[in-house]
């Protein structure tokens, strides 16, 4: 790349980050904390990927998926899933139609899952068989009804959200699926202080909502400038250690992660860290990939990847807990960890 090239390419990023600082300032008015939840979500937006949220009701997930949609003037839509909800109920379905003359044809009627933003509402609720109705929408941006393919307008975006207290009437997702999100992010309870912001805010009049920052080419513009951050060899290649760490066969991986794990991350683990690496480096306005980025977003990215064994459930060793083990025995830069270790 070129001196001018890259001259571009940072007044471009420097540029992108200004409106996504906006959009923060936005989604801010009307979301009281959740700095991490706010940038995990802005996270899985940018690198083209679906989210999905674990915490309890209450806290704002509808809040802030309904906010995002605003701001970037997308369409929103919202399905409450519940045990009783079939396939058609989300994709949409098949219909004769009788036209004037008494003529009968076929017409296809969208359902939810044909918007810019699709909110799933405890999707854990759900039957399996309902749930695997968003596998082809989430992975191909499509949906196949009656032996017809419906393309899904770009940005497609799902943010599914579970309540991980409720078991009872509850449907755990598969790991297939699980792996489909590109990050799975926890929303914590709010602090004292932020609790009395949310509170005055939603006591007394109605909040002024969030103003349009950018429009579906914005995002779309985003999202490709996302791709085209730089990520350096030895970059990847960390990613690559940190997946690999997370296979209990490995000689590499820690004993808390041997002891705790029947399967780790795959190769959709390294691609959510390299992507979500890009979506961060992005955020700050560089046009590159640092270690310290792989790292931040390797809970998020590797938690919902790792199946724990019935000694690590037993032992309550939670998927953090290992990815922190993974974080603290992998050398950003093993050449010179043993280039130390000789000297």
């Amino acid at each position: 790349m070129s001196e001018m090239d890259a001259g571009a390419v940072r007044e471009q990023v420097g540029e992108l980050k200004r409106n996504i600082e906006t959009l923060r300032a936005e989604i801010g008015k009307a979301i009281v904390g959740h700095a991490d939840v706010v940038d995990g979500v802005l996270t899985c937006m940018l690198a083209g990927g679906h989210a999905l949220l674990e915490g309890v009701p209450g806290l704002g997930k509808t809040m802030l998926v309904k906010t995002l949609s605003e701001t970037l003037a997308l369409t929103f839509s919202r399905v409450q899933f519940t045990p009783d909800l079939m396939p058609a109920d989300i994709l949409g379905t098949t219909v004769i139609d009788e036209g004037a003359g008494g003529a009968k044809s076929f017409e296809f009627r969208p359902g939810p899952i044909f918007a810019n933003i699709v909110l799933a509402d405890e999707i854990n609720r759900a039957t399996p068989k309902t749930q695997s109705a968003l596998l082809e929408a989430m992975a191909e941006h499509a949906v196949t009804i009656a032996g017809t393919r419906h393309v899904l307008e770009e940005p497609f975006f799902v943010l599914a959200t579970e309540n991980p207290i409720e078991m009872e009437g509850t449907y755990p997702l598969p790991e297939a699926q699980l792996d489909r999100f590109l990050l799975k992010i926890t929303v914590p309870s709010p602090t004292e202080d932020e609790l009395c912001q949310v509170l005055a805010r939603t006591t007394g009049r109605a909040p002024e909502t969030g103003t349009r920052v950018m429009g579906k080419e914005g995002v779309l513009a985003l999202r490709t400038m996302c791709r085209d951050i730089a990520v350096a060899e030895p970059i990847a290649r960390y990613a690559a250690r940190l997946v690999r760490a997370s296979d209990p066969t490995e000689k590499a991986t820690p004993d808390l992660a041997r002891r705790a794990l029947r399967f780790g991350a795959g190769v959709r683990g390294a691609q959510s860290l390299v992507l979500s690496a890009k979506a961060v480096a992005l955020c700050e306005g560089r046009a590159h990939v640092a270690f310290a980025d792989v790292a931040r977003v390797a809970k998020p990215a590797l938690r919902h990847r790792l199946i724990r064994s019935f000694e690590g459930e037993a032992d309550g060793i939670s998927t953090d807990a290992v990815v922190d083990a993974i974080l603290a025995c992998t050398p950003q830069r093993p050449d010179r960890v043993e280039a130390e270790t000789k000297a």
